[in-house]
């Protein structure tokens, strides 16, 4: 069984950061490949989603779709076409103006939100807002929005959500 990973980055990161190397080393302990698309081209997040929509993602068996911050918008977004089995999203980027969607359809069968209480970039209520409407736990950690001080949780939590 082929199962991939892809790990979308936020606005201003880069797609293989201090995160990504950690969710990467988690991923392969459960045999799945670990992929990180490049999308410092594009500042629009719309634009970011149809370059993940271009992937072929056809000789897989099983995706997951991690995304932080602008990246977790461009997964719930990709979502609702790609169908992975999980999205597992940290401090999405929801309801922000200048994001063409504000109502979503994600679509997974397991899906998983992380935020931070001392996130000054997107509110932790915009979690709450899409989590309240769409039955899914609010995961809140003493964070700030890169949530680098919440990675040891972050990657333990990770770990189960491949796990099961």
């Amino acid at each position: 069984m082929k199962k991939l990973v892809i790990y979308n980055h936020g606005k201003d990161s880069m797609p293989w950061g201090e995160k990504t190397f950690q969710f990467a080393e988690v991923a392969k302990r459960h045999g799945y490949l670990f992929e990180s698309p490049d999308y410092q081209a594009h500042s629009d997040p719309d634009k970011r989603a149809e370059q993940l929509l271009a992937m072929d993602l056809s000789g897989y068996d099983k995706v997951v779709l991690i995304g932080s911050s602008m990246g977790a918008y461009v997964a719930t977004v990709a979502s609702e076409s790609i169908k992975p089995q999980g999205l597992f999203l940290l401090a999405p980027a929801f309801y922000l103006p200048g994001y063409r969607q504000a109502e979503f359809k994600p679509t997974a069968e397991d899906i998983r939100v992380f935020h931070g209480w001392q996130d000054d970039i997107v509110p932790p209520e915009n979690a709450w807002r899409f989590c309240q409407k769409h039955r899914i736990r609010l995961n809140l950690y003493d964070t700030d929005h890169r949530m680098l001080s919440a990675m040891p949780q972050l990657t333990e939590e990770f770990s189960r959500f491949l796990q099961d």
